[in-house]
């Protein structure tokens, strides 16, 4: 919620807001206050039935102001005054029972309190000085009509129910932080680690011996072809009678000749078969054939990566609809290792599907296929050994393939693998159901979850939007504001001239700056007197997803969900707008255009 959502419903008969928050925090950007509202700085004066003050309490005494700032304020309030405090303690954290004892010593009341989407403000509260009860507000700040006895009433029944909600939530909260921290020593004491590093060095000792091993064999084959070949020669065996016939004189002497006459005659048939074509003599050996795996061309990133890399164990149709935003290696239990040595991937993911279904991973983790478990249990200690991470992403029953949890992943996805929009059909599921899928069940969505498992780049960085705009006055910036935080899918920066007057959005985790867009899609906001719904973005990013367009908008026959000649382009590829070209061009240029309707049917 915005802080003005929360304060210009409780601005009736309200003449001036006093600025008393001090310390470093400045309020006055994100208030955006109507005419006949005025802002004035607080001069420790009594606070007038008339006024609001605005006050602040934070952990950043410097910047959020103290307590006793704030209490003092309070002190100064009479009776009909309202007041804004604005905390920087996060909902589950905020100490508001330390202010509850004063609030109720200067007979002030709470009608609403609310989260606030900022980075350096998280709740904000709005209060009364009175002297009987006021009946409270509902979530749109109106109140609610009641008596006093009614409205005491529902006050102590909302407190019980909501004290009963929060002890549940508190009581969950303790008992997965218990089972967390006895998980993590349950891990430390069973030395997964060391296991895992052990196994990596053994399987490493045991490709050097094994290399080792093929190298000397290759050379007694070189030798043991060398021998024949020698044994064969006639110099050897000349050798060899006249060697013999020194040894007994008597009987070599006189067998030597006959032997000298049977190797000639044996050597000159040898030549004249030779020339007549018969066979040739058996020459020396070739080298050993090399039996090493030569992979063909898959996918891998040489420059500094702006994408996740993947090696997995997945069914075809998951590697496709992966393959569309990131890079995907497909593993095979013959190469598998090798392909995880070459790519360097961020992440091997095993896919439980791939394992229980047709394929060539087949029956891993069944215990019918040790071969295959075993060439599993390589794969994840040459990942480990690299660095990297090992996932499970458990995308059916654990009791299909229950020797996959008896190894040791870093860690373990229980979630289907998301859906493609492209594969939907737009027309039968309908605006609302696209939306659903880009925000919570899309691929894309599931890759982030594991690029956050594993610190690599996230998939979710491409949907992230510039907004081009130019406000002029006060007015414009309200409006600029007010559209862009009230977009469902939020801009990730606003490009501007001049960034005075824009703090809000800062604050609201908008990067505000000047020069060219840096995000990969470009929305030119240029007109600001141009009404936009708060899905406009989300769709655009929907029917772009969906496409795969490198510009999306609206055409004047309201075409929807089609690729067309020529738009009037929403949302573009930054390449495409830093461009320069003429929209009427692009289609020409090989650009593909995605219409979608400007508004919804009613």
């Amino acid at each position: 919620m915005r802080l003005t959502d929360l304060l210009h419903p409780h601005l009736d008969a309200v003449t001036t807001v006093v600025d008393a928050t001090g310390g470093g925090l400045s309020l006055e950007p994100y208030l955006h206050l109507p005419p006949g509202v005025a802002l004035r700085d607080d001069d420790e004066r009594p606070i007038a039935d008339t006024e609001l003050a605005l006050l602040s309490y934070g952990p950043d005494a410097e910047l959020h102001g103290s307590e006793d700032a704030c209490r003092a304020v309070l002190a100064r309030m009479r009776p009909g005054a309202r007041g804004l405090i604005v905390f920087g303690h996060g909902g589950s954290e905020l100490p508001y029972h330390r202010l509850l004892d004063h609030l109720v010593a200067h007979r002030c009341q709470v009608l609403r309190a609310a989260p606030l989407d900022y980075v350096h403000l998280h709740a904000g509260a709005v209060i009364a000085r009175t002297d009987e009860l006021l009946p409270p507000h509902d979530f749109f700040g109106r109140p609610v009509p009641s008596d006093g006895h009614a409205t005491a009433l529902r006050i102590a029944d909302e407190y019980v129910f909501a004290d009963l909600a929060s002890r549940s939530m508190r009581a969950r909260l303790l008992d997965l932080e218990t089972a967390a921290e006895e998980a993590e020593r349950i891990r430390e004491a069973s030395g997964q680690d060391g296991l895992a590093d052990r196994l990596a060095a053994a399987v490493r000792e045991k490709e050097q011996l094994a290399a080792a091993l093929r190298g000397a064999r290759d050379r007694v084959d070189v030798l043991q072809a060398r021998v024949a070949m020698l044994e064969g020669s006639t110099s050897l065996r000349v050798g060899k009678a006249l060697v013999t016939a020194a040894r007994s004189p008597k009987r070599g002497a006189s067998r030597l000749p006959g032997e000298l006459y049977g190797l000639w005659r044996g050597r000159r048939r040898a030549a004249v078969r030779v020339a007549d074509g018969g066979p040739k003599p058996q020459a020396e050996p070739e080298a050993p054939v090399d039996d090493r795996f030569h992979l063909a061309h898959r996918a891998l990133t040489a420059a500094p990566r702006d994408r996740l890399v993947v090696a997995g164990v997945l069914t075809p149709a998951t590697a496709e609809d992966f393959a569309a935003d990131v890079a995907v290696n497909r593993l095979l239990p013959h190469d598998g290792r090798l392909l995880v040595q070459r790519t360097d991937p961020d992440v091997l993911v095993v896919q439980l599907s791939a394992c229980t279904g047709e394929g060539p991973w087949w029956l891993t983790g069944t215990g019918l296929a040790p071969d295959l478990d075993r060439t599993l249990a390589e794969l994840l200690a040459e990942t480990r050994a690299l660095g990297r991470s090992a996932v499970l992403w458990r995308d059916g029953p654990a009791s299909a393939a229950p020797g996959l949890a008896r190894l040791a992943w870093d860690a373990v996805v229980d979630a289907d693998t998301g859906v493609r929009l492209g594969r939907l059909d737009a027309a039968a599921q309908g605006r609302e159901r696209l939306r659903e899928v880009f925000r919570a069940d899309s691929t894309r969505v599931r890759l982030s979850r594991l690029a956050r498992l594993t610190g690599a780049p996230d998939p979710l960085d491409e949907r992230r939007v510039a907004v081009l705009a130019a406000p002029r006055g006060r007015t414009d910036i309200a409006r600029l504001v007010g559209q862009v935080l009230g977009q469902l899918h939020r801009p990730a920066e606003v490009v501007v001239p001049d960034p005075a007057g824009l703090d809000e959005l800062t604050a609201a985790g908008v990067t505000v700056r000047r020069g060219p867009p840096l995000a990969p899609w470009v929305a030119d906001w240029t007109d600001l007197t141009e009404d936009r719904p708060d899905t406009l973005l989300l769709d655009l990013l929907c029917a772009q997803e969906y496409s795969g367009a490198d510009a999306v908008g609206h055409t004047p026959t309201a075409d929807d969900y089609l690729f067309v000649p020529s738009l009037r382009p929403l949302l573009m590829r930054r390449s495409l707008h830093m461009s320069g070209t003429e929209p009427g061009s692009w289609a020409g240029q090989g650009h593909r255009l995605f219409a979608v309707r400007g508004k919804e049917p009613s």
